[in-house]
This record gives C-alpha cells, structure tokens and sequence, in this order.
C-alpha cells in the first residue's frame, strides 16, 4: 500500500459479496482490501469469504475478519510480509510499508464498512489483532493495534 497516506473516502469502492448486506450477518464477514499503485484507489470486498479473485502476485492486500474468543469479539487481521519472495531485506521493507499504511487500511475499512458499525456500536471496542505473517521469526508476530474508535474519524 505504499505511496498511500491519508485516507480520502471517493477513493473507495466497496464490493457486498456472498449475500453480505451492508448492516446484518457480522459472521462470517471476511474483508479484502486491495490498492492500485497507479490511481490510488481502495478497493473493500466484504463477503462470506476473502476476494481470492482481487488478490495480486504482489501480496500487498489487506485481509480481516471478525472472530469470537469466549464472549470478546475481535478483528483479526492478516498481512503477507514475504510476498512470496524470501529475502530479508524486502521483508524488511514491507514490513515498514504495512505498518506506515495500516492506520489508513483500517480506517477504509471502518468507513467502508460503517453501517454495520452504526447498527452495531460495540465493534468500535473490539480489539484489532493484527498478524503479521512472514518465515522471518523478527517480522512474524501478533500485535494489538487498539480498536476501530480510532479509526472512525476522517
């Protein structure tokens, strides 16, 4: 998502996939969000799976999903460090491209998404986890990156 910095919402295009309606059925609610380079446009499918069709061989999508644990409700998130590519140095590099770009990432997603949040104010205080998958033990990790309240202002 690199080039990316501040969210502008007519840069969004936001896809209901699988019988997804915009306020009801949070499970299973997978979301991709994807980017193009060039025009700086977002691209949010939320459906009852990930969008494997809007992926690119680049990796650089964003992918999350509500989870329960017991009675906490959570948003889990996944980002490809490696991008099918095991050079620590690239890995390295994405690393910092995700962690600058994820605050951006997150509050597309809250936008895009904000209905079902207006329906459903608690998710603003479900925890977001984020994985960070990569064959490198210094990138791969889980961290807590707070909650969507953060991200719910433009």
């Amino acid at each position: 998502m690199e080039g990316l910095t501040k969210f502008i919402p007519e840069k969004l295009s936001v896809e209901f996939k699988d019988g997804v309606t915009v306020s009801e059925s949070i499970f299973p609610r997978y979301y991709t969000l994807t980017h193009s380079d060039v025009t700086g446009q977002l691209f949010l499918s939320i459906g009852k799976r990930y969008a494997w069709d809007k992926i690119n061989p680049l990796r650089d999508e964003v992918l999350g999903e509500w989870k329960t644990n017991g009675h906490s409700l959570s948003y889990c998130v996944y980002l490809y460090i490696d991008q099918g590519q095991f050079n620590q140095n690239a890995a390295a590099k994405r690393m910092e491209i995700f962690r600058r770009e994820l605050p951006l990432a997150l509050t597309a997603i809250r936008y895009g998404d904000r209905l079902l949040f207006e329906a459903y104010p608690n998710l603003d205080h479900a925890s977001i986890l984020v994985h960070f998958i990569s064959a490198y033990p210094q990138f791969a990790r889980q961290e807590n990156w707070g909650n969507f309240g953060r991200f719910s202002k433009l």
